[in-house]
């Protein structure tokens, strides 16, 4: 041994070449015993079996949670649920007609969602006298056991009628000015509707429901027509091929639907959706008509119009049937060439007024 220090202190390139060797063979030997602590996979695996160990002792511990159960039938999705009517649009949604969606399951998943509703509801000058007839028949029919605020857009806050609503309901007024014509009536509350929807209505509900003050309720209208953006097929010309819908022809018309455009004739006397969709809605509606006005046009069916080009770009994602905007005057009067009751029609859910000589202009 005293030879080889001797020999390596005599030779230092010797010496130093040794001293490597031993050094390196000292880091193989820790690495090869500390793999299993360096190795960051084995740590990733430990860490998550801890974490699934305590997560299962914590599960342990809590009691059993019940959630609502419905048992049903199981659906034959291959089979279509009506086949005299069509039940879905080009676009994949859906037309809701009677016998085509199931109440109960619906309504359990709205209540689980705590919804609020909102119908607002424009009743002017002489149109409150059918606002009394509107609201009995809505506590009747509208949203049966759901939340519901009846908003009421009026210039006579004095004369709404009162009313013994429901648990969960409440009626709303809010005072708006009058104009001399009923069509500036019509078309200024998408102006009205589109302030309120950012000011408070965003605040309060979830959807909202704009129906006309001239209608009845006469059967079921839930929360199956809820969506983020609905329209409902107009009865006049559900029937029509789409060369007869009324479109706003002239191409100076903001409300302008070229010929061979179109999908179905939507009506506005009911339309809805969430507080933001229909905010953009009625935004974008009374801006159009803004610019009409400036340029001397009024859109052949004023805010109907301007609805339908709106929804024609802007797809509902739920198209109501004639069953949620009948008129039996109306049918009376087209039954030349409609006949009798279309078989289609399985439940009237809404009606329109008949018009009598005594009507409010």
């Amino acid at each position: 041994m005293a030879k080889l220090v001797r020999t390596l202190s005599q030779n230092p390139k010797c010496y130093l070449l040794h001293r490597m060797t031993f050094i390196l063979l000292i880091a193989l030997i820790m690495a090869f015993f500390g793999y299993g602590y360096m190795n960051p996979r084995k740590q990733r695996v430990e860490i998550i079996q801890a974490g699934a160990s305590i997560t299962i002792r914590k599960r342990h511990d809590l009691q059993g949670v019940e959630l609502p159960r419905m048992v049903l039938a199981q659906p034959d999705v291959l089979t279509p649920s009506r086949k005299d009517v069509p039940v879905m649009t080009p676009w994949l949604a859906p037309i809701m007609w009677e016998g085509t969606f199931n109440t109960d399951i619906l309504n359990e998943q709205f209540h689980l969602q705590n919804t609020t509703i909102g119908l607002t509801v424009f009743a002017i000058k002489s149109y409150l006298v059918f606002l009394k007839l509107f609201l009995e028949t809505a506590e009747m029919y509208f949203m049966v056991g759901h939340r519901v605020n009846y908003y009421i857009f009026t210039d006579r806050p004095d004369y709404v009628p009162y009313l013994h609503l429901q648990k969960g309901r409440q009626i709303i007024i809010l005072k708006v000015r009058s104009y001399a014509r009923w069509q500036d009536i019509s078309m200024h509350r998408m102006e009205m509707i589109s302030n309120f929807s950012k000011q408070r209505f965003h605040q309060e509900v979830d959807y909202l429901v704009c129906a006309d003050v001239d209608l009845k309720f006469s059967d079921h209208v839930g929360v199956e027509i809820l969506s983020p953006l609905f329209g409902t097929l107009h009865l006049n010309f559900f029937f029509l091929s789409q060369e007869n819908f009324p479109y706003e022809r002239r191409p100076h018309s903001q409300a302008h639907i070229p010929e061979g455009e179109g999908d179905f004739y939507y009506t506005g006397a009911l339309f809805g959706g969430s507080v933001m969709e229909v905010y953009r809605l009625t935004k974008t509606c009374h801006q159009a008509m803004m610019v009409d006005q400036a340029n001397h046009i009024e859109a052949v069916w004023h805010d109907e119009s301007h609805l339908n080009k709106y929804l024609l770009h802007h797809k509902p994602f739920k198209v109501l049937s004639p069953e949620y905007m009948w008129s039996e005057w109306l049918y009376y009067n087209m039954k030349n060439y409609m006949g009798d009751l279309p078989s289609s029609i399985k439940r009237i859910r809404v009606n329109v007024l008949e018009k009598h000589k005594n009507w409010p202009d």
